[in-house]
């Protein structure tokens, strides 16, 4: 599973951050991607990517401001264009569909594939499938915000080769059978189960991706022990104040909530413009008192989730 950042300010654009936009990339997992937040732009910034719009399959938006969903009616409409043609899972607050088929409307957009609509009508499990579950709550900002959990179900454990053919397998299509959790039939009659040859399961990875926040519980439970935390931190430790009074976290907050949930890591994302290149390390510094494992979120930063530890891609 890949993470990549497409935008992490906050408020609006700035010449070094653009609007909320994140991917989650799961072609590896043998899905395509995940978007969480559209803000302004985000298909710009795409192009800067290897990404491809239309292998998009969900999206997720946390909340109705502009800088997280002012970029979704023009990325949906390019998907069209670029030949995406299979339906698309739409989750948010609600609000969110009326919105957004006023905008196709007063713009005379037609797509060429079906967006399903899933608003938010209550906090739990969003989505379920066989591999991944989602859950979400609401957390504490100014309008209604959510953040999402997403769990990957335990994966199947490692085909034990000397086992299975000492059972009388073959080798060829009836070992891959066995490692995908097929049980097979031998010519001979005898039942081979995929669970007496292949180890213990494997423990899938969890990413709490958190909408616009201040320090709240909601935000703690979602991230329990979570592999990766995607929190915003707006503002520094100084802006404590500020921060509580707009529904926003500081990078103390933010490692606080990591901190108290047990995570393994914490990526600061939403940075306010007023943070320049030169203020970052000072930054990190600050959630660092209180959380070691914290990487601060750059457009374009690419994050790899394998062997179970968060790797930063580098160029």
């Amino acid at each position: 599973m890949q993470l990549q950042f497409l935008g992490t300010g906050a408020g609006m654009p700035s010449k070094m951050r653009n609007t909320s936009a994140s991917l989650v990339n799961l072609t590896a997992e043998g899905y395509g991607y995940w978007l969480f937040d559209c803000g302004e732009a985000t298909q710009h910034q795409i192009l800067h990517t290897s990404l491809k719009p239309r292998k998009i399959e969900k999206i997720f938006i946390t909340h109705l401001h502009g800088d997280h969903l002012f970029g979704l009616p023009g990325l949906l409409s390019s998907r069209s264009f670029l030949g995406g043609d299979e339906p698309l899972d739409l989750y948010g607050p609600p609000g969110l569909k009326e919105w957004l088929v006023k905008t196709f409307e007063m713009t005379n957009t037609h797509l060429t594939y079906t967006v399903n609509f899933h608003e938010i009508k209550e906090e739990g499990l969003l989505f379920e499938d066989a591999h991944f579950k989602v859950f979400v709550k609401e957390l504490a900002h100014v309008v209604p915000s959510y953040g999402y959990r997403i769990e990957q179900k335990p994966l199947l454990g490692k085909l034990l080769i000397d086992k299975a053919v000492a059972a009388g397998v073959p080798r060829g299509p009836l070992l891959q059978k066995l490692k995908e959790g097929q049980d097979i039939t031998l010519e001979n009659g005898h039942i081979v189960r995929s669970e007496d040859v292949t180890g213990e399961l494997q423990k899938g990875f969890t990413i709490a991706i958190l909408g616009d926040t201040k320090y709240c519980k909601s935000a703690i439970e979602l991230a329990e022990k979570a592999d990766i935390v995607v929190h915003e931190a707006t503002f520094d430790n100084t802006m404590g104040d500020l921060a509580k009074e707009y529904g926003h976290a500081t990078i103390g907050d933010a490692a606080q909530v990591a901190k108290a949930a047990n995570a393994k890591t914490l990526i600061a994302n939403h940075i306010s413009a007023r943070f320049l290149p030169s203020d970052i390390e000072h930054f990190k510094q600050q959630g660092q008192a209180t959380f070691e494992a914290i990487y601060v979120a750059e457009d374009f930063t690419c994050f790899e989730w394998r062997d179970d530890k968060l790797i930063e891609l580098k160029d």
